[in-house]
C-alpha cells in the first residue's frame, strides 16, 4: 500500500523561512559585559536573521572587515574605523554607545595612582616598575592603552614589569588578579566581572579614558557574499530607539549602574560616513 499523506503530515509542513545569517564581528567587551547575550535573542526573534558572533579584539574585528569575512562590526578603536571607512570597505559608520576605561589594581596600590590624572597614573606605575598586564592583542583598549603610554612620555618595550597577555578583557583581568598587576579595562567588562576578580579601580574619570563604540556595515559592493541586508538589519536594530533603552537599562539591576550609555540620538560627525 502506498503512503497516503494527509493535510496534517509532517512531510507537507512548510519549514518555517530562514532567513541567511549575519556574522557579527566585535570586541570582547560586548560579549565579555553580557550585552550581546541581551541584545541578541532579540534581534533574531524580531527579524529572523541568525546571528554569529566573533568576540575578538576591535583590531582584528576590523581586519576581519578589511577581508569581507564578516557583515557587521560592533567596534570601540575609533582611528581603525575610520581607516576602514575610507578605505572603503565600510559603510555606515553609526554611533552606538560608549563607557569608558577603568585603570584597576592592587588594593595596596603600590604605585600611588589616587588623586592623579591619567598622564600621572601611567607614568607613575612606570617609575614604580610595579606589575601591569597588557591585553597585547591589538584591540580598542590596547590602542588607548598605547595612548595613554605614548602621552606619559613612557617606552613599555622590552620593561620586566611591562607584559602582554595576547587575551580578551575578562581574561587579562582575570590574569592581572592573580599577579597582583594593574590593566586598564573597559568599565562594562569590569562591573561585568568585579566581584570574581577583586581589583578596585583605582583611577577613573579622566576625560583621555572615554570609550566609543560605533556599529559599520561591511561594504556588500566590494564583498558580493557579505550579507548586506541581515548587516543593515542589525545596525539599524541597534541605533533603534527600543534598543537603545534596552543599552540604557542593562546592568542597573545587577551592577547597581548601567554598563553603556546609549548615544544613537547623539549628532556626530562620523555617523553618516
Amino acid at each position: 500500500m502506498g503512503l497516503m499523506l494527509t493535510l496534517s503530515s509532517p512531510f507537507l509542513r512548510a519549514a518555517p523561512p530562514t532567513q541567511k545569517a549575519v556574522i557579527l564581528a566585535t570586541t570582547t567587551s560586548t560579549q565579555d559585559s553580557g550585552l550581546l547575550d541581551e541584545l541578541i535573542p532579540l534581534f533574531e526573534k524580531q527579524t529572523g536573521y541568525p546571528v554569529k558572533t566573533i568576540a575578538v579584539g576591535s583590531g582584528q574585528a576590523i581586519a576581519m572587515g578589511r577581508r569581507g569575512e564578516a557583515d557587521v562590526l560592533l567596534v570601540h578603536s575609533p582611528e581603525a574605523e575610520m581607516g576602514l571607512v575610507a578605505d572603503g570597505a565600510g559603510v555606515h559608520r553609526r554611533l552606538v554607545m560608549h563607557n569608558d576605561f577603568v585603570l584597576v589594581g592592587p588594593a595596596a596600590d603600590p604605585a600611588g595612582l589616587a588623586k592623579r590624572t591619567a598622564t600621572e597614573a601611567f607614568q607613575r606605575i612606570a617609575a614604580s616598575q610595579s606589575p601591569f598586564l597588557s591585553r597585547g592583542d591589538n584591540s580598542g583598549t590596547h590602542a588607548q592603552e598605547l595612548k595613554l603610554w605614548k602621552a606619559a612620555g613612557i617606552v613599555t618595550e622590552k620593561q620586566p614589569w611591562y607584559q602582554q597577555t595576547g587575551q580578551g578583557m575578562g581574561q587579562t583581568l582575570a590574569i592581572a588578579a592573580e599577579k597582583h598587576a594593574y590593566t586598564l579595562s573597559d568599565r562594562g567588562t569590569y562591573l561585568a566581572l568585579q566581584k570574581k576578580i577583586g581589583l578596585p579601580i583605582l583611577h577613573e574619570g579622566d576625560p583621555s579614558l572615554r570609550n566609543v563604540y560605533h556599529v559599520i556595515e561591511v561594504n556588500p559592493a566590494r564583498f558580493p557574499k557579505v550579507n548586506g541586508a541581515g548587516a543593515r538589519a542589525f545596525a539599524d536594530f541597534l541605533v533603534s530607539k527600543a534598543t537603545q533603552q534596552r543599552i540604557k537599562e542593562f546592568g542597573i539591576a545587577r551592577y547597581g549602574s548601567p554598563l553603556f550609555f546609549p548615544d544613537a540620538d547623539v549628532l556626530h560627525a562620523d555617523m553618516h560616513r
